[in-house]
C-alpha cells in the first residue's frame, strides 16, 4: 500500500471519529452535568422539602423522612410494616422485599411471628389483625400504614401513655392522609409523625 494511500486512510478515520469523539463530549456536558444541574435548581425552587429529602425536624433536629419508615417496638408508639431490608429493617440504601411467597413456610413463620408480638403487647385485643402489620412491602420502607392498622393499635396507646382512645384516633384522624388525587391508593397516616405527635407518656 503506497503511503498515500495510509495516510488517506487515517485522515478518513480522524475525520469520523473526531464528530463521534465532539458528540459524546457534548451529551457528557448535557446529560451528565447541564441538565442534572438545572432539574435540581428547578425542583429546590418549585418543591425545596421534598428536593431535600422531605425531612422531618423536630425541636432543630432531623428525626428521619417523611419517606422513609423506621423500627418502632416499644408498646408506646405506633408500629410501622415490617420491613425485610437487611441486613437491617428500613435500610435506606438496600430497598428490597422478602420475595417470599404466600406459601412459603419462611413467610408463614414471620407472619405467625409479627401476630405473635402484637398479641403480646395488647392479650386484650381481639380485633383482627390488619394485614400491613404483619407483611412486609416490595420496598421494605413504607413510612405509612392503612387507617385499619393504626385504630388497631389505639387500645394499646391509649393504655400505655394514658390518654383515652377517643384521643388517639383523633391524632389518627387529624394526621390522615387521603388517596393520591383522591383516586389512588387508600387512606393512611405516616408512622414517624404520628408517633412525633404523641404526648409525652405520663
Amino acid at each position: 500500500m503506497h503511503i498515500g494511500n495510509i495516510m488517506s486512510t487515517n485522515n478518513s478515520i480522524l475525520s469520523t471519529l473526531r464528530p463521534a469523539a465532539m458528540l459524546f463530549v457534548g451529551l457528557t456536558v448535557v446529560v451528565g452535568l447541564a441538565y442534572p444541574l438545572a432539574m435540581t435548581g428547578i425542583a429546590k425552587l418549585a418543591f425545596n422539602e421534598k428536593a431535600e429529602g422531605s425531612l422531618i425536624v423536630k425541636d432543630g433536629k432531623v428525626v428521619g423522612s417523611s419517606l422513609i419508615g423506621q423500627s418502632f417496638s416499644s408498646p408506646q408508639f405506633f408500629w410501622g410494616r415490617p420491613s425485610a431490608t437487611s441486613p437491617m429493617a428500613n435500610n435506606a440504601t438496600n430497598s428490597s422485599g422478602s420475595n417470599l411467597g404466600p406459601t412459603n413456610v419462611a413467610q408463614l413463620d414471620n407472619v405467625k411471628a409479627r401476630v405473635d408480638a402484637l398479641k403480646a403487647a395488647d392479650p386484650s385485643n381481639t380485633a383482627a389483625i390488619p394485614v400491613d402489620l404483619v407483611t412486609a412491602s416490595a420496598s421494605g420502607l413504607d413510612p405509612e400504614i392503612s387507617l385499619a392498622a393504626a385504630y388497631y393499635q389505639v387500645p394499646r396507646v391509649a393504655r400505655e401513655r394514658k390518654m383515652t382512645e377517643a384521643q388517639v384516633r383523633a391524632l389518627i384522624d387529624q394526621l390522615a392522609q387521603k388517596p393520591v388525587m383522591g383516586l389512588f391508593g387508600e387512606p393512611r397516616v405516616n408512622v414517624l409523625q404520628l408517633n412525633l405527635a404523641l404526648p409525652q407518656s405520663k
